[in-house]
């Protein structure tokens, strides 16, 4: 199903693979990306449960739009495990204005067929997104 908005469709893989992620944890992160030629979102990369932030942040573009989905992992000041997924909506300001518009515009109809998502982040460049920021956002 087209999303109103923007025109741009789901590919069932990627719920498949966010389901995955959530349920099993299959994956730490998911990056999507728009596909213009067929107007839907798919996924573009996966990362192994053993891969680090820092693999997860080096597999954005520096210039390009993305969404992406990042199983954070981390300990209260209480000594509990816990984990969060986070929903990073990735706009560098070096991306083409059509592109920023168009990740903007379906952002929000792309997010409601991922269900579990439990912080959204939006980031222009990567302090925004920093493992800092992630932690804070985390708690």
């Amino acid at each position: 199903m087209a999303n109103a908005a923007s025109g741009i469709a789901v590919h069932d893989d990627c719920k498949l693979k966010f389901l995955e992620l959530k349920v099993k944890r299959t994956y730490r992160f998911i990056v999507f990306k728009i596909e213009d030629k067929q107007k839907q979102v798919v996924v573009e990369k996966v990362g192994e449960p053993t891969q680090s932030y820092e693999d997860f942040s080096a597999s954005l573009p520096a210039d390009e739009c993305r969404y992406a989905v990042y199983d954070f992992d981390f300990v209260t000041a209480e000594n509990v495990q816990k984990s969060r997924i986070f929903f990073i909506a990735w706009s560098p300001d070096t991306s083409r204005v059509r592109s920023k518009m168009i990740y903007a515009s379906s952002k929000d109809r792309f997010k409601r067929e991922l269900d579990g998502i439990q912080v959204e982040l939006q980031a222009t460049d990567p302090t925004e997104m920093g493992l800092d920021v992630i932690r804070s956002r985390a708690s």
